[in-house]
């Protein structure tokens, strides 16, 4: 068979064009693909909402696949096994209470997971501004990482979603815009971003799922964000909370629509 580049190139650009156009209107749109923002993706995606994730880096997976240090091992707790077990991640047991999982096997069954799921995932774009109608998030603004980092002045363009998660980690990228740019009270003790606490991951895996949940109407936090935004402290490579973050953001906003 020859082999015709052009047919190449319009193959990329058309199914990659198809891809957008249907993630310019979603129920859930997630920022940031890291342990937390994939796994809300994939049980969001399993119950029926569309959901499309954007991701800044090229890969995705966030700090997961480095493991502690670039020793590619992770680290998760008894409570998140039955996620390791959902998603066919594979671990051997350390200690009792204590299990260890291939940092690269979990990142790539977290993916496989969330597309197989029906979730959209997009690289290299990220979310510069967010959409707000009548007091609540309604959507992003988009633009190319590559545009960001070259600092060029270049239009973004917009999508629409009825539900933002903010999965971005230590950063909080969208917390920071809606607290920067809306200067309204946020959904914490003090109203506003409280920044991370040094390490200390049993206090830290104790506080993300209490801080997990909507911090603005239409906009909700996961993973290290979440403890970021709420004066968590961080916990390195043990991953357990960050998993359950996930569901759990999922859950919540499954159950929201199931009010309606």
């Amino acid at each position: 068979m020859q082999i015709d580049d052009i047919v190449v190139s319009r193959a990329i650009i058309t199914r990659y064009t198809q891809d957008l156009l249907s993630a310019l209107e979603s129920d859930v749109a997630v920022v940031g693909g890291g342990p937390a923002g994939l796994t809300a993706a994939c049980y969001l995606a399993r119950g029926g909402l569309r959901t499309v994730l954007f991701e800044s880096k090229l890969s995705v997976g966030g700090g997961m696949w480095g493991g502690g240090m670039m020793f590619n091992q992770i680290v998760v707790q008894e409570e998140a096994r039955p996620i390791l077990d959902d998603l066919g991640i594979r671990y051997e047991v350390f200690q009792e209470g204590y299990y260890t999982a291939h940092s690269v096997e979990a990142v790539a069954a977290l993916i496989l997971g969330a597309v197989r799921s029906g979730a959209k995932i997009f690289n290299l774009i990220c979310a510069e501004d967010v959409m707000v109608r009548e007091g609540r998030i309604t959507g992003l603004v988009l633009n190319w990482k590559a545009v960001e980092m070259a600092n060029l002045h270049v239009d973004p363009l917009a999508v629409s979603s009825r539900y933002v998660i903010d999965a971005t980690g230590h950063d909080a990228q969208v917390t920071s815009i809606v607290v920067r740019k809306l200067k309204a009270a946020i959904r914490t003790a003090s109203g506003s971003l409280e920044g991370e606490k040094s390490m200390w991951a049993e206090r830290g895996e104790e506080a993300i799922l209490e801080n997990t949940g909507e911090v603005y109407p239409g906009l909700y936090v996961a993973g290290m964000t979440a403890n970021a935004v709420c004066g968590g402290h961080r916990m390195g490579p043990i991953f357990g909370g960050m998993l359950l973050s996930g569901k759990k953001v999922a859950e919540l906003i499954l159950a929201e629509e199931k009010k309606k």
